[in-house]
């Protein structure tokens, strides 16, 4: 019965944590269409050049 559950424990967790993956996945997916289109789609400087498109 102990061996049981710690089974079904273990696809437990094993499922969340491959839900949680695949999430990342999604999230990451999405950060680097953001970041594309903030790459092609920069505003221009100040001074008429085309300027950096991230702060730091």
């Amino acid at each position: 019965m102990i061996a049981l559950l710690l089974v079904l424990l273990l696809a437990l967790i094993l499922f969340g944590v491959g839900f949680a993956l695949k999430a990342l996945w999604w999230v990451a997916i999405a950060v680097l269409v953001i970041w594309a289109f903030g790459f092609v789609f920069r505003g221009a400087a100040a001074d008429g050049t085309r300027g950096r498109w991230y702060r730091w």
